[in-house]
């Protein structure tokens, strides 16, 4: 049946309750005149009502702020929001900010990199996060099947991908700020409009490189690298700014992203890590600090708009970025953006069929990345060991096979390999049974000694 664009749309937000909401209703209201929306649900789970109660009035008071007639839904009821929407975006965490903590601070205690999207951390979350997301696909199929999914829970790559290759659900989009953030940065650095310029961006979720041209159609990656040396200050505001080797960053021709700190320079952000572990201060227990003051100010019943606070919390430009790619599906505008998408044969060094984070062109039809073609062996060496590890880890996810796990963890570049490997993923498999039922089995037999 031929689809048609709909005049009136419904929207439905799951981890409505999250800090990020009100930037993504900031994004909608900007767009009022691209997106005729009738309907924003934003959904949560139990433990998650207080917060989603809180950040639901202030986007309602935002809403009524900018004079528009959109209804606003609170809801626990996934199924109830889910049914006839036309997008779908997810923002959750699965065990909520005690999960990151452990996520970042087991492997710390072990003396290894304790990270949420990196290492271990990045491993645990996507098994927690892989069967859910595949739950809510489920339901879509069921109640909206022709809605689009766009994903920003992290990691987005590793979700995307899931529910690509285990839903079977292909109209989903994966989006990370982690892009646009360069490309701000960067465009300002050099003293122009990111309009002016065009940045290509290729490889995986938190794992990409760029490169920088002018609209005169002139690389001018190594101009910009040459002020990134020079100049002080975070590119991202939740990764530690330690100076990438000017010598190897050259020899790449690429510009690396933030992320990359963790594979080029381990072991100095290791040791700035574990500092952070013995002060009680790793990024996850700051972010819980910033979270509770963010709720409160967002109880204040005379705020209508986003608090300048929330850019603390590292979601800078995460409206744009959804609000965007939500408006070029509805418009074809054929916005120029970089998702995580099928690969389709854009980065030769990957499997035609995998996920990558690739600069596309936004359509009605989903995103059309644009060739890249393949990688310097430095790179490319890096790449594909990460690619395999994401597919193995996804695998893991919903098998609950601990082999497959363990080979997850014996691939990540982050994690010694051997029995400190088993140790970690045997304690963070305890540590996190009540969100692991894929793991149930396996985590019985360690709780009683079976086997270690």
């Amino acid at each position: 049946m031929k689809r048609t664009k709909k005049e009136k749309i419904k929207i439905v937000t799951i981890g409505g309750g999250s800090s990020y909401t009100p930037e993504l209703i900031e994004g909608y209201i900007k767009r009022k005149d691209e997106l005729p929306i009738k309907e924003i649900w934003l959904v949560d789970i139990e433990e998650g009502k207080e917060k989603l109660e809180i950040v639901g009035n202030l986007a309602k008071r935002m809403v009524k702020k900018a004079g528009l007639d959109w209804e606003i839904h609170l809801t626990l009821d996934r199924r109830l929001a889910l049914k006839d929407a036309d997008f779908v975006s997810t923002q959750f965490r699965v065990g909520l900010l005690d999960a990151r903590i452990k996520d970042e601070r087991i492997p710390l205690s072990h003396g290894v990199i304790g990270q949420e999207t990196n290492g271990a951390g990045g491993i645990f979350k996507a098994f927690r996060t892989v069967p859910v997301i595949l739950d809510i696909v489920k339901d879509m199929k069921e109640l909206c099947p022709n809605a689009w999914l766009v994903n920003f829970t992290n990691p987005a790559g590793m979700v995307t991908e899931a529910v690509l290759k285990y839903g079977n659900f292909e109209k989903v989009v994966g989006l990370c700020n982690v892009p646009i953030i360069h490309t701000m940065k960067e465009a300002e650095l050099i003293g122009k409009d990111p309009n002016e310029l065009f940045f290509h961006y290729a490889g995986l979720n938190h794992h990409h490189w760029h490169k920088v041209y002018d609209k005169e159609g002139n690389d001018i990656t190594m101009e910009v690298m040459e002020k990134l040396f020079l100049k002080k200050g975070k590119t991202v505001e939740n990764i530690l700014d330690i100076p990438f080797s000017k010598e190897q960053v050259e020899d790449l021709g690429m510009l690396p992203c933030a992320y990359h700190r963790y594979y080029y320079l381990t072991d100095d952000m290791l040791k700035s890590e574990l500092e952070e572990f013995s002060k009680n201060e790793t990024r996850a227990e700051s972010v819980k600090r910033t979270e509770a003051e963010l709720f409160e100010i967002y109880k204040n019943p005379n705020l209508e708009e986003k608090p300048e606070q929330l850019s603390k919390r590292g979601g800078t430009y995460y409206s744009d970025a959804a609000c965007e790619l939500i408006s070029s599906i509805y418009n074809d505008k054929r916005t120029v953006m970089t998702v995580s998408t099928r690969n389709n044969g854009a980065i030769n060094d990957l499997p035609y069929d995998c996920v990558s984070e690739i600069t596309s062109i936004i359509t009605s039809s989903g995103p059309k990345p644009l060739n890249f073609g393949s990688f310097k062996p430095a790179e490319r060496g890096l790449l594909q060991v990460m690619k395999a590890m994401e597919e193995v880890t996804i695998e893991a996810a919903v098998t609950g096979n601990y082999g497959t796990a363990l080979q997850a963890f014996t691939l990540n570049p982050l994690i010694p390999s051997g029995q400190l490997a088993k140790t970690i993923l045997n304690e963070m498999l305890i540590a996190h049974k009540s969100h692991l039922p894929q793991f149930s089995k396996v985590i019985s037999k360690l709780e009683s000694g079976e086997f270690k």
